[in-house]
């Protein structure tokens, strides 16, 4: 690297031979330079008092090292690059002094250099290096970020990798403790409600968007309404992990509530939440599964997602996202025998347990039509007393018998209860 004549007055461009005197007499300052350099450092930042010993000698390492690569660079600029001096430290030293302490490190470093020049170096020397000390401090500083820059990116690509092993895990059934720890060391504070939620991937993922991937547009969007996410990208699949205790129930509070845009202890709705980061993913079905107790329950949440998501094409109509448990007719007819035992027990096992002709009711009424006043005659009961069963059909069951998503459901309920025997 030359020394560009627009950096470097034109009275000020040593020649060769004045070059290889002055850095004679500068190398000859060096050992005074870095004394200084370190003593000012620990008069400046009480952070550099409290590093351990190790580390407070690679740092008067690397410092020694920038003032010498600062004479051989000014000696002969081609033959030597200011970024060398960051391969004296270890890489392990980047995770425990920021970039911010590096700069300040840096500046400190910089301003003893220039002072040491104005006392030690003859008066005609100092004009000119005091200009190559402000583009040598440049480089080193261009220098120092690339170094940071290349450690966080190893940083990202690893989390990147553990998170795609907890997702992988809890997939699979095997949450257990290391599981948690590994989760924990990636931001996931939540020790309660847990719920799992699968969509397409979006186009040209896992290739970052505005800098970040979509795995951490989320992550960014859901920290600030106090919700843990975790997700990662399988095949064409986004599958993500969202927790936190904001997240309870769809029956405990306000369905449609606005989202609160910080954090606070007010509970939000499962699929209100899913609702604010859908446009995250690809064209097609969001579904999320139940809302669990804790990460260890998460593969209930999981398989119900999933085979929702296999499910949804059969609901075209589906709202976006869509619940894992909205989608129990379509799971049951895909083969998801968690879902066949869910319609029989949360609608056929309630109708056959209640008293009044319940069941008898929802099957004449859906046998004439949905019509009220043929199923009354049928029975031989008032269309009054009809409508009335319907409504307790209603409260005992939460599906509604003139709702015709529900009336499907429950057809399919009231036949597979039959099926396996269990009136």
């Amino acid at each position: 690297m030359t020394v560009p004549s627009r950096e470097f007055p034109r009275a000020l461009v040593p020649s060769a031979r004045a070059r290889t005197a002055i850095a004679k007499r500068l190398a000859a300052a060096t050992g005074a330079m870095t004394t200084a350099a370190v003593a000012e450092m620990e008069r400046r930042h009480t952070w550099f008092g409290r590093l351990d010993a190790e580390d407070r000698s690679w740092i008067a390492l690397v410092a020694k090292g920038g003032i010498d690569g600062f004479v051989h660079w000014f000696s002969n600029p081609d033959l030597h690059s200011p970024a060398a001096l960051f391969g004296r430290a270890p890489r392990e030293l980047a995770r425990r002094v920021t970039l911010q302490q590096t700069v300040e490190l840096v500046r400190a470093t910089i301003d003893v250099v220039e002072t040491q020049i104005n006392e030690l170096l003859p008066r005609a020397d100092r004009p000119i290096l005091q200009v190559a000390v402000w583009q040598y401090s440049r480089e080193v500083a261009f220098a120092a970020a690339g170094v940071y820059a290349r450690a966080a990116e190893m940083r990202s690509s690893w989390d990147t990798r553990l998170e795609a092993l907890v997702v992988d895990a809890v997939i699979r059934g095997e949450a257990d403790e290391t599981v948690l720890s590994r989760a924990s060391t990636l931001g996931w504070r939540s020790t309660g409600a847990v719920m799992v939620v699968v969509g397409n991937a979006p186009a040209g993922n896992p290739h970052p968007i505005h800098g970040q991937t979509v795995v951490e547009e989320i992550r960014t969007h859901l920290s600030r309404h106090g919700v843990d996410s975790l997700g990662a990208v399988q095949g064409d699949r986004l599958v993500l992990l969202l927790g936190g205790p904001r997240l309870v129930g769809a029956g405990d509070v306000v369905v449609g509530a606005p989202l609160a845009e910080t954090a606070s202890d007010r509970p939000v709705d499962p699929m209100d939440m899913v609702g604010a980061i859908v446009e995250h993913f690809g064209e097609g079905p969001v579904v999320a599964g139940p809302v669990v107790d804790h990460l260890f329950d998460a593969t209930i949440s999981t398989r119900a997602a999933l085979a929702g998501h296999r499910a949804a094409p059969g609901w075209p109509g589906a709202p976006r996202p869509v619940s894992a448990h909205d989608l129990l007719p379509e799971r049951a007819l895909s083969g998801d025998g968690h879902a066949r035992r869910d319609l029989v027990d949360e609608i056929y096992e309630p109708l056959v347990a209640a008293s009044g002709g319940l069941l008898d009711t929802v099957i004449t009424f859906f046998d004439e039509d949905a019509s009220v006043e043929i199923a009354s005659k049928r029975l031989f009961v008032h269309a009054n007393t009809v409508r009335y069963r319907l409504r307790r059909v209603h409260e005992i069951t939460g599906y509604s018998p003139t709702d015709a998503r529900d009336a499907y459901a429950m057809r399919m309920a009231i036949t597979l209860g039959r099926l396996h025997g269990r009136r």
